[in-house]
């Protein structure tokens, strides 16, 4: 199992979001998602979201709130337990990013862009609150989502 994090940075009515176009064999290539990554030996969730937005950024967060729980299953790799983040406070300047483009987009565009199915069903949870905290399991098979359970229960 693979504990990593994913971030929604917002600014406004924006969201950072970073295009996965520079990494070889990525699961991610050609998505766009939010910032994160792995866990290092000994971190917290929070201290790895703090590192890894920092490292992917440039950007220090200030305010920042563990939304869910999403376990990631992909017939393609490693399962993984991402702890979703938002964050609505952040100092410093944005910089280039090795792992691909950096971009503020519009909330109202993020369902025009390529995402992953499972994502849009945790970022209508984010933008909603009405599930303050939230377990949810997206099952895939490649790019397919095959089932998603939120809070026990099915959904697809």
């Amino acid at each position: 199992m693979l504990n990593t994090t994913l971030c929604y940075i917002s600014r406004g009515s924006e969201y950072l979001m970073l295009h996965r176009v520079k990494k070889k064999n990525d699961i991610n290539r050609d998505k766009w998602i939010g910032i994160g990554g792995k866990f290092e030996a000994g971190e917290s969730p929070d201290e790895c979201l703090l590192r890894e937005a920092r490292e992917e950024t440039g950007l220090t967060l200030t305010s920042w709130r563990c939304r869910g729980i999403v376990t990631f299953v992909n017939t393609q790799c490693q399962t993984e337990y991402m702890h979703l983040f938002t964050a609505d406070g952040f100092e410093g300047e944005l910089r280039t990013c090795d792992e691909g483009e950096l971009e503020w987009i519009d909330r109202a565009k993020l369902y025009d862009l390529a995402l992953w199915e499972g994502d849009k069903i945790f970022l209508r949870l984010l933008e909603n609150d009405a599930q303050p905290f939230f377990l949810l399991k997206l099952s895939y098979d490649g790019d397919e989502l095959i089932s998603a359970v939120l809070n026990g229960e099915k959904i697809k």
